[in-house]
């Protein structure tokens, strides 16, 4: 099979919703990440998700729709405060889980009774899913663990071969996946963090939980379980307060020959010198935006990435530390 990177006009629309009837796949952009998507409604082309990505068949999926579709279509028991959130932060990088009407096959859900929404805020992303109209199921659009991808480009180092196109809508500029919000309970619970954060969610809805998995537990919702996001290299850890160590790690490293890279924050790599460094930015939202592509970076050309983390870890910091500690912990 031959993969094609396509620019997103009418050409490639008809192209992917032909694909996507044909109960095929196609690579498309969002605001957070690239998604590899699916007919909801097919189970084989849902079932051709995990075959591709290698993903595990206990771990959900997403689905997105456009911003007109039609939820109740999906699921029931769309409680108020999820209204007023729908309101303030879709579309965008939020998706929230409802009571499904069993409407797409099984699969997407992995038997559950829940079914993961989200609107997502690019425009190609809307182009695409306005064009086919229908609710499309996507994961992150790499192998399984593998890190997340941000570019067409990345979509293809994955993918080549075994999807026939990917819709390049550039460089996505949240960086990490949308936070994932239960609304299926009196209160919103936050099951994962990501560029909505739990405050941001709470001063909307009045309040908000968030989530904690027991050891054992089914899983609710994806990044919940399963090692995410690694380079194909070396990783090490440090703490923003074990940032020296990290230096000397960086140094005992290289004086053996071996081609590390610290990754880090502009706080952090004042600090450290004349070392190589893999930049991930100034602020949270930079942080997001560059880590799946440095830690990319990283494995094309490190040995081994020394993760740094920022001092900073509330906020969008949480989905971000979520993010490093499973690719580099």
């Amino acid at each position: 099979m031959k993969t094609q990177i396509l620019p997103i006009d009418e050409h490639s629309l008809g192209l992917a919703k032909d694909i996507i009837i044909k109960g095929g796949l196609v690579g498309f952009p969002t605001e957070t990440v690239y998604g590899l998507g699916a007919n909801a409604l097919n189970d084989g082309a849902v079932k051709l998700i995990y075959a591709t990505k290698g993903r595990p068949s206990d771990n959900p999926l997403i689905v997105h729709v456009h911003r007109d579709y039609d939820l109740s279509q999906l699921v029931t028991d769309i409680p108020d405060y999820a209204v007023l959130l729908a309101k303030a932060f879709l579309p965008g990088p939020l998706t929230m889980v409802y009571r499904s009407r069993g409407a797409v096959c099984p699969t997407v859900s992995c038997g559950l009774d829940t079914l993961a929404i989200r609107v997502p805020s690019h425009e190609g992303a809307q182009r695409f899913l306005k064009y086919v109209n229908l609710p499309i199921a996507a994961p992150s659009a790499n192998i399984s663990k593998h890190v997340s991808p941000v570019t067409a480009q990345h979509v293809f180092d994955d993918l080549d071969g075994k999807i026939e196109l990917i819709l390049d809508g550039g460089k996505c500029s949240g960086g990490i996946e949308s936070t994932v919000l239960d609304c299926t309970g009196p209160v919103p619970c936050v099951l994962r963090s990501g560029l909505v954060t739990r405050d941001m969610v709470a001063q909307v809805a009045g309040e908000c939980d968030e989530y904690h998995m027991v050891e054992g537990e089914r899983v609710r919702s994806p990044g919940m379980k399963y090692k995410h996001y690694s380079p194909r290299c070396r990783t090490a850890l440090f703490a923003f307060d074990d940032r020296f160590k990290a230096l000397e790690e960086y140094k005992w490293l290289t004086a053996r020959g071996e081609r590390a890279y610290i990754m880090c924050d502009d706080e952090v790599a004042r600090d450290m010198g004349d070392a190589k460094i893999l930049s991930l930015g100034g602020d949270e939202n930079a942080v997001a935006a560059n880590l799946y592509d440095r830690l990319r970076e990283g494995e094309r050309i490190a040995d081994i990435i020394i993760a740094v983390a920022p001092k900073k870890q509330d906020g969008v910091m949480v989905g971000v530390m979520n993010r490093l500690t499973k690719a580099c912990g």
